[in-house]
């Protein structure tokens, strides 16, 4: 089984690298910028499945640049779902808990009314629409708060502030899911193996970390286990205004994967700790 992946260098990009038999384009490969071009690239490659594992994911310079995040995030998904349902392969796409409004305090299941709050969220959105509109074997894997020791991320950003600072200010009441980008990787690659053996379920799936945290928790979760002494003190998302509005309910139901793929929500507390040891390794 042969993968094709658009997106090199982002964090779940890399996790995939570590796999076999895959084959990683870069921009200088194919732009998403450029969707016809793209799509060529499926209609042209011998692979087995497509993975889209890039995006336009600056949520708040979005705001600015609309068109540029929809040509990415909406147009060029959808030649290339197009193009991969033409060849009857399967096109696995990464979207976001940006989808939703973020009201209540429930995990949103994959089901549930959506309701974007900002121009990243909604060009995600109109993404998956375009992917399901295509009508050919496909995986829509919603996920969050991903981190990874490449790229910048919230881990990386604390171990920086923390390095600093002996306090730091964290938002509390966003609520949501670290997810280890080696473990989507992994997910990943565990549904394409599912949809070459014929047993492949196309579907909205959500894939987020366990247990659910706030920002805060999260930042101290990183401290603890760096040793780092840094105080933690919670604030308000309000007191943290940002151009583009982010939900405060980030929570997912990611139940379907499991009774689909098998696949459980993994522990982000254990990914924590294999990409802290890989920085200190790197570093």
């Amino acid at each position: 089984m042969r993968i094709l992946v658009f997106g090199k260098s982002g964090q779940v990009a890399r996790e995939l690298q570590r796999f076999e038999n895959i084959i990683a384009l870069d921009r200088n490969d194919a732009d998403l910028t450029d969707p016809d071009a793209c799509a060529n690239f499926i209609a042209e490659t011998d692979a087995d499945v497509v993975i889209n594992a890039a995006a336009y994911t600056a949520v708040d310079k979005a705001e600015r640049e609309p068109e540029l995040a929809r040509l990415v995030n909406t147009t060029a998904p959808a030649k290339m779902a197009q193009a991969a349902a033409n060849r009857a392969i399967p096109f696995l796409h990464i979207s976001t808990d940006y989808v939703f409004n973020g009201q209540g305090d429930a995990p949103f299941r994959p089901d549930a009314p959506t309701g974007p709050l900002c121009v990243y969220g909604q060009t995600k959105l109109d993404g998956e629409h375009e992917v399901i509109a295509a009508n050919g074997p496909h995986i829509i894997l919603r996920t969050s708060w991903v981190f990874s020791a490449h790229r910048s991320n919230f881990v990386k950003t604390m171990l920086r502030l923390g390095a600093e600072r002996s306090q730091l200010n964290i938002v509390s009441n966003q609520i949501g899911g670290p997810t280890p980008a080696a473990e989507i990787a992994a997910t990943l690659v565990t549904i394409a193996k599912a949809f070459a053996a014929g047993q492949g379920k196309s579907g909205v799936y959500h894939y987020s970390g366990a247990p659910n945290v706030s920002w805060a928790d999260f930042a101290r979760e990183i401290f603890r286990q760096t040793r780092m002494a840094v105080a933690i003190n919670n604030i308000p998302a309000a007191e943290f205004p940002t151009p583009a509005q982010r939900p405060v309910n980030s929570r997912l139901d990611c139940s379907n994967l499991m009774v689909d793929y098998c696949i459980p929500p993994p522990d982000w507390r254990a990914g924590l700790s294999d990409v802290l040891h890989q920085l200190e390794k790197s570093a």
